[in-house]
């Protein structure tokens, strides 16, 4: 990175900081400011994507980001926040709509869980089986919860980075905004919905719709190799679309049922690599994607005050890249059926959830045929409070798949309250993954296949957390240590092997700041040594500095965030499949809103306040400057 973008940078985030402390000021030279809206997840914010209810302050390993930290950001998508989660790295090949992958602790992106409200929603007709995080709007999520490290004991097959929870909202009321700005960009929402004690009913939808800028970015990159260099300037839009309608309905004070269905469509123009040069360019190739998630809830209280509950879940999803690079497609179906039952809460001495879990998968390979991956599973999670500043938990779980070796795994983690505003947590985890059916039939093999064996993991960590006695400044800091064996490769002989092993050492570190004025500040830093154990050599696209700062403004009816995110370079795939180094990078954004009255919020964002030129994934761009301008209303 360049000294003069550093330096145009940090000039643009202290004339941005500089005047909203100007006109905090000039206010509170009148009134006293009043307590500011904390966004972030306090200490006693409940997390649920531990089977068992826990608060923020006694989980090892958890970060959640809240409505009011979406809300402060404008963020618009799932990658918006996930970038500013210390230990995580967000991977875009294209700004709108492009395939992202999320990394957690260095772990390859397939290796990440994706749940939405408990629902599984990875590809399964994917060859690796990761989720791609690139359409998923943030319109209707109420709370994103980040597991770090191996979660196999919780959630089986597929966590061995961590797991990503979303949760959905129960609307009350009605809500509806509509935004607009640079690349012909426009984003309208609305949410309706009735819930009280007894019964809800809601339903969302959500739009965006851009003409975005060009998906490859590749300049003069082929100069190096003899051919004539490419200035891409073909625009890639995106346009999709999310809707889900809720319910839940109370019986009695022991019965209650609950379901839901959230649709999402994504149609995004990409760039590829067209024959007959098969080099990487503008095309006009377009990738389509449509997804069903439904699921339905019996919920029934027990002698002894046992919550038990019975679901069924479906996942459908259907995609299709189709133009001069050729046409493909691919369809994926899940089905969950899952029993558990749990007694206590967080205070308690002892709370605990059991439960049993039958998984039927089915998904296409390239030929068009049809292939099932089923597993049995049961798992416990116990939580124990024993003595005020000690909470430990402990989970165990057997995952019986149908066409491979049984798993076991375990999860230990405990925190201690030390005095003074100082704990101390620490976990072991395990996780693993089973083959892909991809894998598992060898798509895309010009070899014989070989019999393959899941892949593993093994982690763990120690941290130590403060909190001043006011609740005005809290840090945390957490070091790591993963190592996943037998990872699934595709050797040079044509087929895949399970041959790889990784290490990764790492650090997470947080910290929030109540300034005063209505100034707060959050921070995050992630270090992520991340190498192949075998070779040393560090791996593909996980930078080892990652870091963000924002520093939020509330006052009266106004309120502002200034956030500045950086990566380090990191080793990528260059245009010949060989390694490069692209480029690390610094961007900032700014976003604002004025409360005309309880009704009506106007809004304006301005991202990449530096102009900065830079990829998250090398040969594709992302957008300049960019500004928007909206409203919100409610009732």
């Amino acid at each position: 990175m360049t000294c003069a973008r550093w330096k145009t940078l940090a000039t643009s985030a202290s004339a941005a900081a500089l005047l909203l402390a100007t006109s905090a000021h000039a206010q509170d030279s009148t009134q006293t400011a009043p307590p500011v809206a904390t966004p972030t997840a306090g200490p006693n914010v409940i997390v649920t994507a531990t089977r068992v209810p826990a608060t923020v302050a006694t989980t090892p390993d958890v970060f959640v980001v809240t409505d009011a930290d979406i809300q402060a950001r404008q963020a618009t998508f799932a990658a918006d926040v996930l970038s500013t989660v210390p230990g995580v790295v967000v991977t875009q090949s294209g700004a709108f709509g492009g395939l992202t992958g999320v990394s957690i602790r260095g772990a390859p992106t397939d290796k990440t869980l994706v749940l939405i409200d408990g629902v599984p929603v990875n590809d399964a007709s994917s060859p690796s089986g990761g989720y791609d995080f690139g359409a998923l709007d943030l319109g209707d999520i109420s709370r994103v919860e980040i597991l770090t490290g191996p979660q196999g004991a919780l959630w089986g097959s597929d966590a061995i980075g961590g797991v990503v929870s979303f949760i959905t909202k129960e609307p009350n009321g009605l809500q509806a905004s509509l935004e607009g700005g640079s690349f012909d960009t426009w984003r309208a929402s609305a949410t309706a919905g009735k819930s009280t004690q007894q019964w809800a009913l809601g339903a969302s939808i959500s739009s965006f719709n851009t003409q975005g800028i060009s998906a490859a970015d590749v300049r003069d990159n082929y100069a190096p190799f003899g051919l004539p260099g490419f200035h891409n300037t073909e625009k890639d839009g995106d346009n999709e679309f999310t809707a889900d309608i809720r319910g839940r309905y109370e019986l009695t004070d022991w019965l209650g049922f609950d379901a839901q269905v959230r649709y999402d469509r994504a149609v995004t123009d990409i760039d590829g690599f067209p024959p007959p040069d098969f080099l990487f360019m503008d095309t006009n190739d377009v990738a389509v994607s449509e997804s069903v998630e439904a699921f339905g809830r019996v919920r029934i209280t027990g002698p002894w005050d046992l919550k038990n509950e019975i679901s069924v879940s479906d996942y459908q999803i259907e995609r299709g890249d189709h133009g001069e690079s050729g046409d493909s497609g691919s369809i994926a179906y899940r089905q969950v059926y899952r029993y558990t039952v749990a007694k206590g809460t967080p205070e308690d001495l002892i709370s605990f959830v059991a439960g049993a879990e039958r998984e039927n998968t089915t998904a296409s390979v390239s030929t068009g045929q049809k292939f099932d991956l089923d597993a049995t599973s049961g798992f416990g999670v116990l939580q124990l409070h024993p003595i005020s500043p000690l909470t430990a938990i402990a989970s165990v779980r057997y995952d019986a798949p149908d066409t491979f070796k049984a798993q076991t795994t375990a999860r230990l983690g405990a925190t201690y309250d030390l005095g003074w505003g100082f704990s101390v947590q620490g976990s072991f985890n395990q996780g693993f993954k089973t083959p892909t059916i991809s894998e598992t039939v060898c798509d895309f093999c010009f070899s014989p296949r070989v019999p393959l064996q899941p892949e593993h993991a093994q982690g763990y960590d120690g941290g130590l957390a403060w909190k001043s006695a006011d609740g005005r400044l809290s840090v945390k800091a957490t070091g790591y240590h993963l190592d996943i064996t037998d990872q699934i490769e595709f050797a040079a002989s044509g087929h895949y092997i399970n041959i790889a092993r990784t290490r990764t050492q790492g650090v997470e570190a947080q910290a929030d700041v109540v300034l005063g004025y209505g100034f707060r500040v959050e921070a995050a830093y992630g270090y992520v040594d991340s190498v192949d154990a075998t070779t040393g050599v560090r791996l593909l696209r996980v930078p080892l500095n990652t870091g963000s700062a924002s520093l939020f403004w509330a006052h009266g009816k106004f309120d502002a965030a200034f956030t500045v995110r950086g990566e380090d370079d990191d080793l990528d795939l260059g245009l010949d499949s060989s390694n490069v180094i692209r480029p690390g990078f610094l961007v900032a954004d700014l976003a604002g809103g004025y409360a005309v009255n309880d009704h009506i919020r106007l809004t304006a964002r301005v991202e990449n306040l530096a102009n900065t030129h830079y990829q998250e994934v090398f040969g594709y761009g992302e957008p300049g400057t960019a500004v928007y301008f909206g409203v919100k209303l409610k009732d």
